[in-house]
């Protein structure tokens, strides 16, 4: 008995290493974790201001100073996110390949040249070439993204911080609608891409680089902050994307959200190119802002409220909700 106590109490020097990590973040006043959700939110702020509102700005900046039609360049958006949707399948894949912190810089550097080719395009087939890079890194830094930053550092907290990631997204969307008007009116539309191109750049890869290249695991933590075990549990066994489609609950939850999506990036994409005639540009803009202001009330508070609620009925309401308004 007394020489299995000995035993116990000798550590092996990488987990004495990873406990003496572990008191420390004990000391510190807060959860690391909770330092990775705000770096999502930033890359939130960009991927969402530039991937997300930017294409309601492109629209109506492309038809007013090209002429091209509204359904030329529709098209050209309608293919940037469905480029997207077809990486987001394999970000997983990617992810396991490159890192979540080396993925997110690709996707940042991916959307900035994206940005140049839609600002510099100079006939409509150009702008699918433009999609096919800003698509790319939309599809990189976007909710899926987002999720795999948040899920390895929460487990009982993941709802509210996720919902601290995601309003970084309306934040973009009150953020850069306005802003987009304003650099393009004041510098054009090819100089205001490069500004935000090389902010996104150089923010977002500051970022990456200093909390998305470790998880918990690495401090000797397990989510939400609490002491990893002695002996870990082995994961559960990866579920094949086949397996997925074939769960009833999965395939009714997807196609759920994926037709709220496309009723939202419908309206939010022609947004500002049916306002401007009416109200003009900045009105235009300023609406886009009020409506993802609105959204951070409502996710702030889903996300704080809804516990271990239904989250299929919550989403049901929130459907409801933006139907009846639409």
């Amino acid at each position: 008995m007394v020489a299995l106590t000995a035993a116990c109490r000798l550590r092996v020097p990488w987990m004495a290493g990873r406990q003496s990590r572990a008191v420390d973040m004990r000391k510190e006043a807060r959860f690391p974790g909770w330092s990775v959700a705000w770096a999502a939110f930033t890359v939130a702020v960009f991927a969402w201001g530039v991937g997300f509102y930017g294409p309601s700005v492109f629209l109506q900046t492309l038809h007013a100073s090209r002429g091209w039609s509204i359904t030329a360049i529709s098209s050209a958006i309608t293919a940037h996110f469905l480029l997207s949707a077809a990486i987001i399948i394999y970000l997983p894949e990617i992810h396991g390949r490159w890192g979540v912190a080396s993925t997110t810089i690709g996707g940042a550097a991916l959307s900035a040249a994206g940005l140049v080719a839609w600002s510099s395009a100079w006939q409509p087939w150009q702008l699918f070439a433009a999609a096919a890079l800003s698509g790319a890194g939309w599809a990189v830094t976007s909710g899926a993204a987002l999720n795999a930053m948040i899920a390895p550092w929460f487990d009982r907290d993941r709802p509210k911080a996720l919902s601290l990631a995601f309003n970084g997204a309306s934040v973009g969307g009150i953020v850069f609608a306005p802003l987009w008007i304003a650099l393009i009116g004041a510098f054009g539309f090819p100089i205001a891409a490069v500004l935000v191109g090389l902010s996104m750049i150089l923010t977002v890869g500051i970022l990456a680089i200093r909390f998305l290249r470790h998880g918990p695991s690495d401090l000797g933590l397990s989510p939400d902050g609490d002491v990893a075990a002695f002996f870990p549990q082995r994961p559960a066994p990866a579920r094949s994307r086949l397996a997925l489609v074939r769960d009833r609950r999965f395939a009714t939850i997807s196609a759920a959200f994926a037709l709220a999506l496309f009723a939202q990036i419908g309206l939010l994409a022609h947004l500002i190119v049916r306002l401007a005639p009416e109200v003009g540009t900045t009105a235009a803009g300023a609406a886009v802002s009020l409506a993802t202001a609105c959204a951070i009330v409502g996710r702030t508070v889903m996300g704080w409220w809804i516990g271990d609620g239904d989250r299929r009925v919550a989403a049901a309401a929130n459907f409801a909700v933006q139907a009846a308004c639409s």
